[in-house]
């Protein structure tokens, strides 16, 4: 039973993480891709997540902790520079 439940999550978490690469291809605006982007990152911590589960070790867990912390600090960078033009004051 949570085979098909961790197969079902993946597909479900899969087409999500499609559906926001094409919305990042194809946003009418920057604001759009940024927050493509870090729904992105939240859809492949979800995968890790799963992925984790799935195999039974909790190695997936540590890597889906530095890839949120990563993905959230990319995010603020990007709209830093989005906003001011410049990363670093």
């Amino acid at each position: 039973m949570i085979t098909s439940a961790l197969i079902f999550a993946f597909v479900c978490f899969g087409l999500g993480l499609l559906l926001n690469l094409w919305r990042m291809a194809t946003g009418p605006d920057t604001a759009d891709r940024i927050l493509a982007l870090d729904t992105m990152v939240i859809n492949i911590i979800a995968l890790l997540i799963l992925y984790g589960i799935w195999q039974g070790t909790a190695v997936y867990y540590e890597a889906s902790m530095l890839v949120a912390m990563v993905g959230f600090v990319s995010t603020v960078a990007y709209c830093r520079f989005v906003l001011r033009g410049d990363i670093i004051e």
